[in-house]
Formats: structure tokens, sequence, C-alpha cells
């Protein structure tokens, strides 16, 4: 593991690390109009790296409201213009029903945990470094 940030705001924790050059944005808390930014501005900081892959954990958060939802499609959307593998960590309910509903998840990988998600995204570096060349 490399490089570890954080933000706080009164409900929601963000924090920011690397797993040999792949990127995550774990989240502790709630996801909701008010306390998004901080989530969207980590992953946009992320995304601009270009790492190998970027892992949105979400395994801690406790409320997940529209606000997520679009957080995620918008993540998704810009993974896909700068050509990053995205996943999506969590097994909790809070988040996995509203992604179910809105269909948000047959567009990203969701994975119960973190770590299935960091071998899920190395499993695809090969295959992307080849194919960049």
């Amino acid at each position: 593991m490399g490089d570890t940030r954080a933000e706080t705001t009164p409900v929601t924790i963000t924090r920011t690390d690397d797993h040999d050059g792949l990127a995550v944005v774990a989240v502790a808390g709630e996801i909701d109009m008010a306390c998004e930014q901080p989530v969207r501005a980590a992953i946009a900081a992320q995304l601009d790296r270009r790492p190998d892959g970027l892992v949105l954990d979400l395994a801690d958060v406790d409320f997940f409201g529209s606000a997520g939802i679009q957080l995620v499609v918008d993540a998704i959307a810009r993974a896909e213009r700068l050509g990053v593998p995205l996943a999506v960590a969590t097994d909790r309910r809070t988040v996995l029903r509203p992604l179910e509903i809105t269909l948000v998840s047959e567009a990203v990988d969701v994975h119960p945990t973190l770590g299935d998600a960091l071998t899920a995204l190395r499993a695809d570096v090969p295959t992307r470094r080849v194919a960049s060349r």
C-alpha cells in the first residue's frame, strides 16, 4: 500500500489508498446530497491519475441516497472515458439494493469485498496494458 489520504465531513469519511497501481476510494458513513462532494472530488482525483484500476469501496456506507447512485453513474462514465477499469466493493444491502433497482449494478462490476474487487481488477491489468500499446 502506498499513499493514504482522508477527508471528513460530519457524516462521511473518504479515504484514498494506492494498492500497487490500483486506486481505492473508501467511503464510510453517508452518501447523500449534503456530503457527496468530497467523495466526488476524491474519485475525480484518483481517475485523473489514470491508475490501472479504481475500486469504490462502499462497504462501510450506512446511507446511500440518489446522490450516491448518481455519483457511481458519473464515476462509471468518467472511468470509461479515461479507460480505467472500475469496480465497486460492498456487501451492504444499503448500497446494493439501490444499485440493483436502478440497474446501475449491470453497468459496473460489484464485488462483496475490497480484496475481491482488487483481485478482479488485477486480472484485467495485463490485458489493458497489452491492448493500450
